[in-house]
């Protein structure tokens, strides 16, 4: 969406290994456009070009141990209580992604990992409807279209994970609002927003 607009993204994250090659010609303008771009490290080996900006390179999370849990340790990689056999333990959010992030199966919320990071206190979501029938901005009928997972894991991992930050992680340091009156994720979690209030938002 930013081609032709002289805009150049601060940061460009794809999670997903399979895209660059279900895609090519996207993920070459999104490596010659951003500013940034955040791949895993295996990724970043074997794309056959390289991002002009600034290479972050991503890494799992490591999974709590009992002792951490017990000292309070690691408090930039917010988790749910630890138990045993639980899903849970795959989710958290990380404050610093140096130490790792959190895939919660969109990369949404690796997005919003990375403006923690980046020490933005406020994130928009824009398009994030999670809603499979309504298909990527980019897709055509002619073109091909990218496997999608969605269904599969929103109420397991995405929306968990989104609560989790709502919990524990949003307040007056960090403020997500969700622009898309679409979306699959409750108001409950992240408030909607509207383009007039965010018109206000930034204003302020």
């Amino acid at each position: 969406m930013f081609r032709g607009t002289g805009i150049r993204p601060f940061f460009y994250a794809c999670s997903d290994t399979s895209f660059s090659l279900q895609q090519p010609e996207l993920f070459a303008q999104a490596m010659d456009l951003s500013q940034r771009v955040a791949l895993w490290e295996e990724h970043a080996r074997t794309i056959p070009i390289q991002p002009r900006g600034e290479l972050f390179l991503l890494k799992k999370a490591p999974r709590q141990t009992w002792k951490e849990l017990l000292l309070k340790s690691n408090s930039d990689l917010v988790r749910p209580p630890l138990l045993s056999g639980n899903r849970s333990r795959t989710i958290g959010f990380s404050k610093n992604l140096e130490l790792g992030f959190f895939d919660a199966r969109t990369v949404a919320y690796l997005a919003l990992q990375l403006a923690y990071h980046a020490g933005f206190d406020t994130a928009i979501l824009v398009g994030v409807d999670l809603s499979p029938a309504q298909g990527r901005f980019y897709e055509t009928p002619d073109s091909f279209k990218s496997p999608c997972g969605l269904d599969q894991h929103l109420q397991s991992r995405i929306l968990p994970s989104l609560k989790l930050m709502s919990d524990k992680v949003m307040g007056k340091d960090f403020a997500v609002y969700n622009l898309s009156p679409t979306s699959r994720i409750p108001t409950s979690i992240i408030p909607n927003i509207s383009l007039d209030e965010l018109g206000k938002l930034v204003d302020r």
